[in-house]
């Protein structure tokens, strides 16, 4: 069984292959404006070094948010498209899963995004991905409590410049860990797939004050 890695939720592409339990290839680069061009071309160019074809690929992970509304959008769009044309099978996870499961060193991991004025997107996972605080859009500081209230021995996890009351390390993510951990999870359809964003829109926002 080979599976498939898609994570565009940030600035980067995070791809790669696994067969059973072995990663055959992984891809982790930094492309800013240019990811909506050069995500698939760099995927196609991954499986075409490693002489893997699109049918041999038995089933797609997809993280599809929350994280960039253009970049989820991105990963998204080739996923589905993919899975569609050629019948594979699809499951989705959420870029906050993804970001917790890097090691077992920590009792507890704290995933987050910025999603500006001191807001972020975050949850809480314990070491074997237990969700302990459901994934949210929060304001910083109610998740800097919630932790550390309850572990001294965590660790915030971000790639985003963010000042957080605790230790903090880059997301590097484990490709290999995650697909094993998600492999088995029940596959979608296609064409239901959309990204998960946490917050509101504006506009549905205002629709909600409207309501109350």
């Amino acid at each position: 069984m080979k599976y498939l890695y898609v994570d565009t939720t940030s600035n980067f592409l995070y791809t790669g292959i696994v067969d059973k339990d072995l990663l055959l290839c992984e891809r982790k680069i930094r492309f800013d404006k240019d990811l909506s061009t050069m995500a698939l071309t760099t995927i196609v160019d991954m499986m075409d070094e490693n002489n893997i074809k699109p049918n041999d690929i038995n089933k797609i992970i997809l993280v599809n948010g929350p994280g960039s509304f253009t970049g989820c959008r991105i990963g998204i769009t080739i996923a589905k498209t993919y899975a569609w044309s050629l019948n594979i099978p699809i499951t989705t996870i959420s870029s906050l899963e993804a970001m917790a499961l890097i090691d077992d060193e920590y009792d507890f991991y704290v995933p987050m995004l910025d999603a500006r004025r001191d807001y972020v997107f975050s949850g809480i996972y314990d070491k074997d991905n237990n969700q302990i605080l459901k994934n949210q859009y929060v304001k910083k500081s109610i998740v800097e409590t919630a932790i550390t209230n309850m572990s001294d021995n965590f660790v915030f996890i971000t790639n985003d410049e963010l000042d957080v009351n605790g230790p903090k390390i880059n997301y590097d993510p484990n490709i290999l860990k995650i697909v094993l951990k998600y492999k088995d999870k029940e596959s979608v359809n296609p064409h239901g797939i959309d990204a998960e964003y946490l917050k509101l829109t504006e506009a549905e926002e205002k629709l909600n004050d409207n309501k109350c």
